[in-house]
């Protein structure tokens, strides 16, 4: 039997063994439209810092911090992906409980905008959660169809397919619970699987110093904490990875499925703390084939090559890419759908069970156009700085309304646009020349930080001259009226 045809074995085994858990997990449960997209209230201790991680976690951390670390500035670099996924994981801890404190009955951070601001900015709200978890999606279906590609030359089409059709069977069937009891379990082959990876691979290289000696010796700056380019790299993923993350409605729905606040806040530090040297081992192999010449975001497996593994070695590398995928494609696409459903109420009142079925149909339109997209292999790199951009000018507009008072809806739109134009003046082309022809144009940090200062200078400023000028403030009590998904109440108004 050829590598082909025992990676796509694999492949089928495992995508199998994780559709099958979650459906005789589903079938344990009735599944309501509340369940389905919250599980309120319903996981603690080691289940919720299992999924949190799992979910934060995909195949891009076998792609990602490999090109970062052997092609845009080495272990700076690196520790820049570390502390900006721990980081945007960590920030919930505080941010998670302050929303269920203000809505307790809430769903989605759309939902909270929708209520907060209404209008205008719960609709942009509402399209740069879409456009991330969609760009996210495809970056994630294409990680894996290139692995198997990569690994044993199995067509980037016929991966998508497999890998996608399974997460909809147990994704559709039993929502977010069952989401995260597979995530349990992928969880527990993620963290064992990336450490004998990372061990293997060092000890095929003759060790800890062997292994390190001749990078050191080819490109010594990639090992420097001196390293400017790598500094600045890092710096520029650390505000583009926690902007985003806050608009990824999986990790708000899996802080209402935490049984308390004291839950979220321990689930959410803790996998932040686990994050970090996850993601720094995953940029060490990247680092690692510098050696052999090997740099982009396909260093890893350039490096699997030149080491010619094992049958078992290659099998455990694809187990790992297919739990890192899956746990990722589930949350996402039980996200977008999740993101439409307040809509759907509002078309529907009364009819959760109608809108369940429409949601699980949703779910599965939402990954058909990644399948397409992952195909064809195309980079979503650039697409993901958008979104990045984007999220970066609404961070703050958004997150202050959480605590301010005196925040406004088109205090908090505007701040948002006039944060993207500030961005914009400073964002690259596609292939990276300045947009605009102006002193630090073309570079992502400038873009990223300009995006960032800008709206969160004028949201602030704008929020203290309406708190001086205006007698009107939004009252958080309105919020405690919104309902589940089923209860009928008068929903509250966005107004002051």
């Amino acid at each position: 039997m050829t590598i082909g045809a025992i990676a796509l074995l694999v492949t089928l085994v495992t995508a199998a063994g994780f559709t099958l858990f979650g459906l005789l997990q589903a079938g344990r449960q009735a599944a309501d439209l509340e369940d389905y997209m919250v599980s309120r209230n319903r996981i603690g201790g080691w289940m919720a810092f299992a999924t949190v991680t799992a979910s934060a976690l995909g195949a891009w951390i076998l792609f990602s911090p490999a090109e970062a670390g052997s092609a845009f500035g080495g272990i700076t670099a690196i520790l820049g992906y570390c502390v900006g996924s721990a980081a945007a994981v960590g920030l919930f801890a505080e941010v998670g409980p302050r929303l269920r404190q203000l809505m307790p009955q809430g769903h989605a951070l759309n939902e909270y905008v929708r209520y907060r601001f209404g209008g205008a900015m719960y609709w942009f709200t509402e399209a740069v959660m879409v456009f991330y978890m969609f760009v996210y999606l495809a970056a994630e279906l294409t990680a894996i169809a290139k692995v198997l590609q990569l690994v044993a030359n199995v067509p980037l089409a016929i991966t998508a397919l497999v890998v996608i059709t399974a997460v909809f069977i147990y994704t559709t069937y039993g929502g977010l619970s069952v989401s995260i009891l597979t995530d349990g379990l992928q969880f527990i082959l993620i963290v064992p699987l990336l450490l004998i990876c990372f061990g293997a691979t060092v000890v095929a290289l003759g060790g800890f110093g062997n292994a390190f000696a001749p990078v050191l010796a080819a490109a010594p700056e990639l090992l420097s904490l001196d390293n400017i380019g790598g500094l600045r790299f890092g710096a520029t993923l650390v505000i583009a990875i926690i902007s985003a993350e806050i608009f990824n409605q999986g990790n708000w729905q899996r802080v209402y499925a935490c049984r308390s606040d004291r839950t979220v806040r321990q689930s959410f530090l803790a996998s932040a703390l686990l994050i970090l040297p996850l993601l720094l081992i995953a940029g060490l192999l990247g680092l690692l084939a510098v050696q052999f010449g090997l740099q982009g975001d396909t260093a890893f497996f350039g490096l699997l090559q030149q080491l010619n593994p094992p049958g078992w070695a290659v099998i455990g590398v694809i187990v790992l890419a297919l739990a890192l995928v899956m746990s990722s494609l589930d949350t996402l696409l039980n996200g977008i759908a999740s993101v439409f459903t307040i809509d759907l109420m509002r078309l529907m009142p009364g009819q959760s069970q109608r809108v369940l079925r429409i949601s699980r149909l949703l779910t599965v339109l939402a990954g058909i156009p990644a399948i397409a997209i992952a195909a064809q292999g195309y980079s979503v790199l650039y697409l993901f700085f958008i979104a990045d951009l984007v999220c970066a000018a609404a961070l703050f507009p958004v997150l202050y309304s959480l605590y301010s008072r005196h925040q406004t809806a088109p205090n908090a739109l505007w701040s948002s646009i006039f944060g993207i134009l500030a961005g914009l003046i400073f964002f690259p082309r596609p292939d990276f020349s300045p947009l605009v022809p102006i002193p630090g144009g073309g570079d992502l940090l400038h873009s990223f930080a300009a995006a960032v200062v800008a709206s969160t200078v004028l949201s602030f400023a704008w929020a203290q001259i309406s708190r001086r000028v205006s007698k009107s403030s939004f009252r958080f009590a309105q919020l405690q009226s919104v309902k589940r998904y089923g209860q009928q109440g008068t929903e509250p108004m966005a107004k002051p």
